[in-house]
C-alpha cells in the first residue's frame, strides 16, 4: 500500500480554485475509506471460516427472528385498522 500523499503546501493550496480544493479533499476522504475497507477486509481475511459462518449463522436468527415479529406487529395493526373501520361504519349505519 502506498502511504498518503502530504496535503498540499499554502501557496500549492492558493494556486487551486475552491472548486477544485473541495475535489482533492472528497478524493483524500476516499483514499482514507478504501484504507479502512482495505484493512477491514484482510481482517475478515486472516479471521477463520468457521468462525465468522457461526456468527452470519446467528446474525440470521436474529434477523429472521426481528423480521416475523416486525411482521406480527404489522398484521396487528392492519387488523385492528380494520376493525376499528368496521365498527365505525356499523355506528354510522345504525346511527
Amino acid at each position: 500500500m502506498s502511504s498518503t500523499p502530504p496535503p498540499p503546501t499554502a501557496s500549492a493550496s492558493a494556486a487551486l480554485s475552491p472548486l477544485e480544493q473541495q475535489l482533492l479533499n472528497e478524493y483524500t476522504k476516499l483514499l482514507d475509506n478504501l484504507h479502512r475497507l482495505s484493512a477491514v477486509s484482510a481482517q475478515l481475511g486472516n479471521a477463520p471460516a468457521a468462525e465468522m459462518m457461526d456468527s452470519l449463522r446467528m446474525l440470521e436468527r436474529k434477523t429472521g427472528l426481528v423480521f416475523t415479529l416486525l411482521k406480527a406487529s404489522v398484521y396487528s395493526m392492519v387488523l385492528q385498522h380494520q376493525m376499528n373501520t368496521e365498527l365505525e361504519e356499523e355506528s354510522e349505519y345504525r346511527g
